[in-house]
């Protein structure tokens, strides 16, 4: 079990990679610029903390997954209804990517730099979490029917897609996109009477 102090550490040194990564991008993401960002006195500190760069990616790529699950469920277990927890479930990605704007352009170069070797837990996870949601609004009545992997893949498309119009754009106007979105999956799940 790692001590406060190591774990505390770690955070800083991952802080200071998506600080490098979002700012230089993941190929000038050394461990001389990580550390210097960090202000840690050498890179051996990090080396200590994580094997390779690798490592050290992976580790930043599971700490923003996790921040992200965290807050977007903190917004969407309201207890209302499906059709209400998918418009938070949406509304919150687009604040968290908001709020958070460099930790999710951090993860979006680690993941192009380094492609997983096969489909990551906590994306699948919330892949199919999103799907049992608009399964659970057809069961109810509040969602028409469709094929609920389909639509959730649509959806995660669709949030995966702002990533990228961030990095590109970064005045992006997310009010906006996020009425936007809202909109577009309300008359996809839609149901008609």
């Amino acid at each position: 079990m790692a001590s406060v102090t190591e774990q505390a550490r770690r955070k800083q040194i991952v802080d200071a990679a998506v600080a490098v990564i979002a700012g230089d991008g993941y190929a000038k993401a050394s461990f001389g610029r990580i550390a210097k960002q960090a202000g840690l006195s050498s890179t051996g500190l990090i080396s200590y903390h994580f094997a390779n760069k690798r490592e050290l990616m992976d580790e930043v790529v599971r700490t923003v997954l996790a921040e992200f699950t965290e807050f977007v469920l903190a917004r969407t277990d309201t207890g209302e209804g499906p059709a209400a927890q998918l418009r938070a479930f949406i509304a919150a990605n687009v604040e968290f990517a908001s709020t958070h704007r460099t930790h999710l352009l951090a993860m979006l170069d680690v993941a192009r730099a380094e492609p997983s070797d096969g489909p990551d837990p906590l994306l699948e996870a919330d892949l199919r979490g999103l799907a049992e949601l608009l399964r659970e609004g057809q069961r109810l009545g509040e969602f028409r029917e469709f094929d609920a992997d389909v639509m959730a893949m649509a959806i995660r498309s669709a949030r995966d897609g702002l990533l990228l119009r961030l990095r590109a754009d970064p005045g992006l106007d997310l009010a906006v996109y996020t009425e936007e979105l809202l909109t577009l999956f309300d008359l996809a799940t839609r149901r008609t009477r």
